[in-house]
């Protein structure tokens, strides 16, 4: 199975930025991004597929940029315009197939996670 380790979490203010990497021993066909605040349920932040795009959550579109950079088996999260409300575990996936999903149960391989704390 592939080995992810996430990086770049931090905290940060509200209406800032960070980006968040995801370092893979392989390249996956999906890769995506995932988020668990306290209390809730793990869900789908941005997901991308090798060959048919990209697909993001209605609450991060137009703030957050999904991307892979092949070479270096390594995924990212760019994060614009912070909210308090994106606080929370980010973690990252991969899966094979063919579309991109941020569905949780449809991937096997997870990393360890990065926190991400946005103050208001």
């Amino acid at each position: 199975q592939v080995q992810l380790v996430e990086s770049g979490g931090g905290s940060v203010q509200a209406g800032g930025s960070l980006r968040l990497s995801c370092a893979a021993s392989y390249n996956s066909a999906i890769m995506g991004w995932f988020r668990q605040a306290p209390g809730k349920e793990r869900e789908g932040v941005a997901s991308i597929s090798s060959v048919r795009g990209t697909t993001y959550a209605d609450s991060v579109k137009g703030r957050f940029t999904i991307s892979k950079d092949v070479a270096k088996n390594t995924l990212y999260l760019q994060m614009n315009s912070l909210r308090p409300d994106d606080t929370a575990m980010y973690y990252c996936a991969a899966r094979s197939g063919l579309w991109p999903t941020l569905a949780p149960e449809a991937y096997n391989m997870w990393g360890q996670g990065t926190q991400v704390t946005v103050s208001s």
